[in-house]
């Protein structure tokens, strides 16, 4: 995929929004076809534009206002006792995904790799590596990935007090609020260790809990042509497969990706991204 191909979600509403200040301009021209003349508004003198003082990536996350109605809320997903293990779908559809990132070294190539074959994926963040690479979860949401709240520091969350999952919680769905455009809609417990208190409050922030049901174990490094074989013989549709961008040395599951996933698109497989109706 061309860095030119892609689509901010900014570009396409200032696009929307120029369209639809031209056309009320246009109208009130008219309005004023039948009535008294006016003499034209002073045009100002032509001058160099104003630069705005914020960064693009800053600039890119201002909230609009005035063009619409606001967007409704998510919908608050059920409280459910058990993980999402597995989507729902046709065809032969799988979900690759990330944990423990984003990393200033690994995380990029991952990236790179995935806009070389067009597949979109997973990143499920941790609030405190998010908080220091903020540019990598903007980059996730002009290609097109999914961010995902994998807590502030990676707690077990089985021994900690509801209020400090919720504090966990919370404060990444605020990071990547910020960086990504929206709070995450999906949440994943470290460790796979889940509990009523993290079904509770992930519902209470709007995210259905997704596990995984592939284990690469990358995070062994157990070396690339076995993390590459494990992917491999688990995949099947609707799987999901659990690899890492951060945590360690996440170089084998850098080579990996970039054998498995060609083999896996040649094989037919469509890699995708989670989407709500999962049961």
């Amino acid at each position: 995929m061309e860095k030119h191909q892609l689509l901010t979600r900014r570009t396409l509403l200032t696009g929307v929004a120029a369209l639809g200040a031209a056309g009320a301009a246009g109208a009130l021209a008219l309005g004023r076809g039948n009535g008294p003349s006016r003499p034209p508004a002073p045009v100002p003198a032509p001058g160099p534009p104003q630069r705005s003082p914020l960064k693009p990536s800053e600039y890119r996350l201002q909230p609009l206002t005035g063009y619409g109605a606001p967007r409704a809320a998510p919908r608050r997903p059920p409280v459910r006792s058990e993980p999402i293990l597995r989507m729902t779908g046709r065809g032969r559809t799988m979900l690759l995904t990330f944990d423990d990132g984003p990393h200033p070294e690994y995380t990029p190539e991952i990236l790179d790799t995935l806009a070389k074959y067009e597949v979109h994926a997973t990143f499920f963040v941790c609030g405190e590596m998010a908080d220091y690479n903020r540019d990598l979860l903007t980059r996730m949401a002009d290609e097109g990935h999914v961010v995902g709240n994998h807590t502030w520091s990676h707690p077990l969350l089985t021994k900690l007090s509801r209020r400090r999952i919720r504090s966990e919680m919370e404060r990444t769905s605020e990071v990547v609020e910020k960086a990504y455009g929206e709070a995450p809609r999906w949440f994943r417990a470290p460790y796979g260790a889940w509990n009523r208190d993290a079904f509770q409050l992930g519902s209470a922030l709007g995210m259905e809990p997704l596990a995984w049901t592939v284990d690469t174990l990358d995070w062994t490094t157990p070396g690339t042509g076995t993390i590459v074989d494990r992917v491999e013989e688990g995949a099947a549709p609707g799987v999901v497969v659990l690899s890492h961008d951060a945590g360690g040395d996440r170089s084998q599951s850098v080579r990996a990706l970039r054998r498995y996933l060609p083999e896996l698109l040649d094989s037919g497989y469509h890699l995708t991204v989670p989407r709500r109706r999962l049961i």
